[in-house]
């Protein structure tokens, strides 16, 4: 029998994605074969696995938590936003088309259900399933529609754990208030309450522990305070939002990086962040970029509309007249192609706007095409310039997400070579570099995972502000990103009723 437990929240953004990943470490600490699963998820941070499926980033840090591979029947629907209330579905990690609200919910809704339902069947091979759910499950206008919530705790014949984020405030009442918006048949579900993200003196808590449980007849499982110290991988842009109410400490280099309206995989500069000498910031409007050391142009759901909103902003001439003083930047996937001349979509691929101006620090011109390229990929350094000789000839690591194909002109050459993609030899260009080295973009997400390279370019941003170099403090991410789930192991074993927890998940 498969020990089962679904986490759903008073609303989104409560920590239902973190205290899973922490879940599936404590289960795999203990020896349990554990799969992570939310049935869909709307996110723009996304991954690819080993054969190519795109899935939500959540999923995949609860794999990796798990000790098991990343597999796309762990998040089967993923939704990438494109605007105008429009997002591209993902099924079982291969792209369906783009459709709006109503589309996807009146005709989607029976397909989806059959993957699901598909997907909890192969959950069953497994010891333990920690599911995720997403948003509110009392959300009344949608709960006919649900496939993400009760609907799919009943599927799976699944406890759960309700998750109220205290920090935001109100999370009494968004308790009570969400058990008396459930049917009863899902009231009875429900199985115990996690209070997250507290602060402060626990004896002060304890008469709103005691409500809770007398209010609501379910036990309290525990309460989770809001560490520090270390750092789980996000996959909702809120986190950005909450980065910006973060202190500024004054560090040495500044890094600045655009964010854009329809940012994606914003954890690709989660290694940078981690570094000590960095202040990452992100940037929205022309008078926070003031004198940075990098700037970096992020992936983008909507490469067009980005581009635009650079240009309405004021954005996209303050970067450029930095990138002439010699200000380094680095663009990702999207933020590669906006570093362009031209950017082309003739079929509407990703935006009802057919053609938008690059900055125009690269001369190349992109032109969107409906194929997808997913990839896990291994490329070698061809490119020059003060950023990458040192490391002619090595190969990186990273994952490709991109429609689209870049045409190179003269004055710009790859900077990389993509030896393997998928696990298959290729020998494919990637990316560009100006010919000062100065402005370079490549398609690969997860460079600056690549821990040798991006110690070396922050060094060399180091010299150049007159800096001594810094000998690397952690020299595998992987192995970070390893002690982080452990500690939030720690924090959970010391926060909930472990007893409990393994009573509902395992029915004794």
């Amino acid at each position: 029998m498969v020990g089962k437990v679904m986490l759903q929240g008073t609303s989104s953004n409560v920590g239902k994605s973190v205290l899973a990943t922490g879940l599936c470490r404590i289960f795999y600490q203990e020896g349990y074969r554990v799969f992570p699963f939310k049935a869909q998820n709307m996110a723009l941070n996304s991954y690819v696995t080993r054969d190519g499926g795109e899935m939500g980033r959540a999923q995949v840090v609860q794999a990796e938590a798990a000790g098991i591979e990343p597999d796309v029947r762990m998040n089967p629907i993923l939704l990438k936003p494109t605007g105008n209330s429009r997002s591209q579905v993902i099924l079982l990690g291969r792209p369906v088309r783009n459709m709006s609200a109503r589309e996807y919910h009146l005709d989607f809704n029976t397909r989806a259900l059959g993957v699901i339902e598909e997907c909890l069947e192969y959950m069953k091979q497994f010891d333990v399933a920690v599911i995720e759910g997403a948003g509110s499950p009392a959300e009344v206008n949608l709960k006919d529609r649900d496939i993400v919530n009760m609907r799919v705790a009943k599927m799976a014949r699944a406890p759960v754990l309700l998750v109220t984020d205290i920090d935001r405030g109100g999370a009494l009442a968004s308790v009570v208030g969400t058990l008396e918006l459930l049917d009863a048949d899902e009231r009875d579900l429900i199985k115990g309450i996690i209070i997250n993200k507290f602060r402060g003196d626990i004896k002060l808590l304890q008469p709103a522990v005691d409500f809770l449980e007398e209010r609501t007849e379910k036990p309290v499982l525990g309460v989770v305070p809001y560490f520090t110290g270390f750092k789980i991988p996000e996959e909702d842009s809120v986190a950005l939002e909450r980065s910006e109410r973060t202190e500024v400490i004054a560090r040495d280099l500044q890094v600045a990086v655009i964010q854009l309206p329809c940012i994606s995989n914003f954890t690709d500069f989660d290694s940078l962040e981690a570094e000590p000498d960095v202040q990452l910031s992100y940037i929205k409007e022309v008078f926070q970029l003031k004198e940075p050391d990098l700037i970096i142009i992020p992936g983008s759901k909507n490469t067009i509309e980005d581009a635009l909103y650079l240009q309405r902003s004021g954005l996209a001439d303050k970067i450029v007249a930095l990138a002439r003083q010699g200000v380094p930047v680095i663009g990702i996937c999207g933020g590669f192609q906006i570093l362009g001349r031209e950017l082309w979509d003739p079929l509407g691929t990703e935006a009802a706007v057919p053609q938008a101006r690059g900055l125009g620090l690269l001369d190349m011109v992109t032109t969107f095409e409906p194929e997808k390229v997913t990839n896990q990929a291994e490329a070698e350094v061809v490119g020059s310039g003060p950023f990458l000789e040192a490391f002619h000839g090595q190969r990186f690591t990273g994952y490709e997400i991109h429609m689209g194909r870049t045409e190179l002109g003269p004055g710009v050459n790859p900077a990389f070579t993509v030896i393997r993609r998928s696990g298959e030899p290729v020998e494919v260009s990637d990316g560009a570099v100006n010919e000062e080295g100065t402005v370079l973009g490549t398609y690969l997400h997860g460079i600056f995972d690549n821990d040798q390279w991006r110690r070396y370019l922050l060094n060399r941003l180091r010299i150049k502000k007159g800096l001594a170099p810094l000998e690397p403090t952690e020299t595998d991410t992987l192995a970070k990103r390893q002690k982080d789930y452990n500690k939030l192991a720690d924090v959970l074993r010391n926060s909930l009723n472990m007893d409990l927890l393994y009573k509902i998940v395992f029915g004794t």
